[in-house]
């Protein structure tokens, strides 16, 4: 026997029509929605937290970049009196600030070099080296 009932309604039990319900309520919809966000505001924040690392990163390897030159500068110069030096340096277009500190040790005939570099965020990268003082 052919059924004239639609697709979208049950049978009847007791004279009330069941209705088949397809697809999800007002209530699961939000639900789902508050969690998709949840979960898209969470990558958001990790997305952002991965490029100021780098940022960081790239700047401390720059710094240690401009460090390494002023010493190597300092190791090759003829004669280094002991004393603070500052300086502004270009590399990757950035202006980088270092500071050179010489100053004695207990060993005589030995130096010790101070480099730090900074940024405008603060010090980004320091070295220390020793030269002999004849050298």
């Amino acid at each position: 026997m052919i059924d004239s009932v639609p697709a979208a309604r049950g049978r009847r039990a007791g004279g009330r029509a069941l209705h088949v319900r397809a697809g999800f309520t007002l209530i699961e919809m939000l639900v789902a929605l508050a969690v998709f966000a949840l979960a898209a505001m969470a990558l958001l924040n990790l997305s952002g937290e991965s490029t100021r690392s780098a940022v960081r990163v790239e700047a401390r390897t720059l710094g240690g970049l401009v460090a390494e030159n002023v010493a190597a500068e300092a190791m090759i110069a003829p004669s280094l009196p002991v004393g603070e030096v500052s300086g502004e340096t270009q590399m990757a277009g950035r202006v980088w600030r270092w500071r050179r500190v010489v100053t004695g040790t207990e060993v005589a005939g030995m130096g010790r070099i101070d480099v730090r570099v900074f940024t405008d965020e603060g010090q980004v990268a320091d070295r220390v080296l020793f030269r002999a003082a004849g050298a």
